[in-house]
Order: C-alpha cells, then sequence, then structure tokens
C-alpha cells in the first residue's frame, strides 16, 4: 500500500503483530470475537501497550469490519499512511 512493505504475522518482542509496515512502525491487529472476553483485552491492552513503548502505533480492526467494511479499513489505514507521511521528512526532500 503505497509502496510500504508490510509482513503478515510479525513477531515483535515476544508478541506477534497480524500486519506490521516498519517504515511507517504501523502494526494492524484484526480481532475476532474471542477478542471480546475480558481475559483476552486485557492482554490486548497489554501488548499495545508495549508496542507504543518501542514506537509502534496499532490500528485495531474487527473482523467483521476487514470482512464487511473493508473501504472504510483501507481508508483508515490510508489515512494513517498519509498523516505520517505529512509528519515524516521524506529522504528525498530532506535536502530541499
Amino acid at each position: 500500500m503505497y509502496g510500504y512493505d508490510f509482513h503478515r504475522q510479525k513477531p515483535i518482542a515476544n508478541y506477534i503483530l497480524d500486519f506490521f509496515w516498519y517504515e511507517l512502525m504501523l502494526g494492524i491487529e484484526v480481532d475476532g470475537y474471542s477478542h471480546e472476553f475480558l481475559e483476552v483485552y486485557n492482554k490486548d491492552v497489554v501488548k499495545e501497550n508495549k508496542m507504543n513503548e518501542i514506537g509502534i502505533t496499532i490500528l485495531r480492526f474487527t473482523d467483521f469490519q476487514v470482512l464487511k467494511d473493508t473501504e472504510n479499513v483501507l481508508r483508515a489505514i490510508e489515512f494513517y499512511i498519509l498523516e505520517f507521511e505529512k509528519h515524516t521528512p521524506s529522504p528525498s526532500r530532506e535536502g530541499s
């Protein structure tokens, strides 16, 4: 997406992110039904806090959103990328 490479099922800091873009420091988590249980939710909070500590932003979507509202999921990811690029100097623009 937008020329950025992503990895699926990427292990980071004893956790596995569903999707990860290194250049964007962006993780995407897709949550199924089990994530509605308090125990799983609490583990998700700990995982997301750990990712934030090491500089990774997490976008979280339900599996329903991914399957039935794909267009808006892609818009959310696109918005993150555009905001990231707006606030991050590009190597080709740094010397200008």
